[in-house]
């Protein structure tokens, strides 16, 4: 991607306002519109949001999406409809012991309220029944486990033991925030498992069989596929021994799918924000701090790099970094990204998470360096590209905030229109509501506001 060194955040303003009107109409829109009874909204079919059956891992960013939308705006009609609809439809979500997702469905609705009670931007009357919802979905999350072979363990996915997703280093934010609010997991014989070691380790893992640094097993990569991911880490159940890299939904295990690449470029700048909250006394026993800032903030620069030098020049990258036809595109990293072309489709989503990990590490590796600030300038430039008309849902008649997101290519599930030959132009519930955290974060800097952490939820 080009960066700009020039663009300020605060330039950006102008495109914040606009962009919440229209996500107020959109939240508006799909609440008035949408059948619940269906399912949970997951991605746009010509325009209209419809379910999608996997798992309901996109509930809480409906929700959660009215609750960013209060905090940007101040409106309190999306507050209450936030906070009615977590009250009646998450609470499976806190006990759901089938999934990987909690990080994503609870620190969305749960979190964001709890958060917005300790900011005394809401009647702080719900602060314990949010905060136990936060303590079983960790211990839920973290019960999910497998060990591996030579020390430490995964949360293992929806695909069973022998299965670590990338993407689940999002969900690594509730197990944390379980622990900070003094939980922990009980297993057999009223053993006590510490959460915070869980989390520890479920990083660990990811750091190091789902990101490659060309480095031992992965010697072979050229300088600028260091940071490429996989989605998939398979381990032999019997005995913890990892196999092999795998992928769900990218096109192979040895590409880069990039959305789970984003998954990585956010969750460990996070983590790094959320483990200098973290006392001496309790990271000592488990190696100490220089240990996991080591291993955190290694994979957060190689993935973050890895988005920088094989994206398009506005920052916005295509679906994965080995599609089979991308080379039809020619020098596609020598131009934008094209949203209506013959071979590939761009995936938004990708981007609007990213662009947060890219704003986060900027910030914490120090905005007046020369790497916080590229990371942070590389933030702001794909940022200004996902604010624009070209990828913002203008029609007042498409339910969708993004457009140009991507779900699932090699299962064929997104729309593509008549006319097209790949899909575009179409949005899912994790873009919009990625956008919106990402547009939050933003504001709240250039406001000079409190900084927006998934751990503001605490006191």
């Amino acid at each position: 991607m080009r960066i700009d060194p020039q663009l300020q955040a605060a330039a950006l303003t102008p495109a914040l306002d606009k962009f919440w009107k229209l996500s107020g109409q959109k939240i508006d829109r799909i609440f008035q519109e949408y059948d619940f009874t269906k399912g949970s909204p997951v991605f746009t079919v010509a325009g209209k949001y419809t379910a999608r059956g996997w798992t309901e891992w996109t509930e809480g960013f409906n929700y959660g999406s009215a609750f960013l939308q209060f905090d940007a705006t101040g409106e309190r009609r999306f507050a209450e409809l936030a906070q009615k609809h977590t009250v009646e439809r998450m609470a499976s979500h806190v006990s759901h012991i089938g999934v990987h997702d909690h990080g994503f469905n609870n620190l969305s609705t749960y979190g964001n309220w709890l958060r917005l009670q300790h900011e005394g931007k809401l009647p702080a009357d719900q602060v314990e029944f949010c905060e136990l919802a936060l303590k079983v979905s960790g211990a839920v999350q973290a019960a999910r486990w497998s060990k591996i072979h030579g020390g430490g363990g995964y949360i293992y996915s929806f695909n069973g033991p022998h299965s670590l997703f990338v993407d689940t280093i999002r969900s690594c934010r509730i197990v944390t925030v379980a622990h900070r609010l003094g939980h922990k997991l009980m297993g057999e014989n009223d053993t006590a498992h510490s959460l915070l070691e869980r989390a520890l380790q479920h990083m660990e893992a990811t750091a190091k069989y789902s990101i490659f640094y060309g480095e031992g097993r992965d010697g072979y990569d050229v300088p600028a596929e260091r940071g490429r991911t996989a989605h998939e880490a398979i381990f032999n159940p019997n005995d913890g021994r990892y196999r092999c890299p795998n992928s769900q939904q990218g096109f192979s295990g040895f590409t880069t799918w990039t959305r789970g690449l984003s998954w990585a470029m956010v969750g460990f700048p996070e983590e790094l924000e959320f483990l200098k909250t973290v006392s001496e006394t309790e990271l000592e026993p488990l190696g100490g701090r220089a240990k996991w800032e080591a291993l955190l903030l290694k994979a957060a620069r190689a993935t973050c790099d890895w988005f920088i030098a094989n994206t398009s020049l506005d920052g916005i990258p295509y679906w994965d970094g080995g599609a089979p036809n991308l080379h039809k595109l020619g020098d596609w990293r020598g131009r934008n990204a094209e949203i209506c072309n013959d071979h590939e489709p761009v995936d938004s989503s990708a981007a609007a998470i990213g662009a947060q990990g890219l704003l986060r590490l900027g910030h914490y590796v120090g905005r007046n360096t020369t790497d916080g600030q590229r990371y942070w300038q590389a933030g702001l430039t794909t940022m200004r590209t996902l604010l624009s008309d070209a990828y913002l849902g203008t029609d007042a008649q498409h339910q969708g905030l993004l457009l140009h997101t991507i779900y699932h290519q090699p299962n064929a599930w997104d729309y593509v229109a008549p006319g097209q030959k790949v899909a575009n132009g179409e949005a899912c519930m994790w873009g919009d509501y990625h956008l919106r955290e990402a547009a939050l974060y933003l504001q709240r800097v250039i406001k000079e506001e409190k900084y927006y952490t998934f751990f503001g939820c605490l006191k």
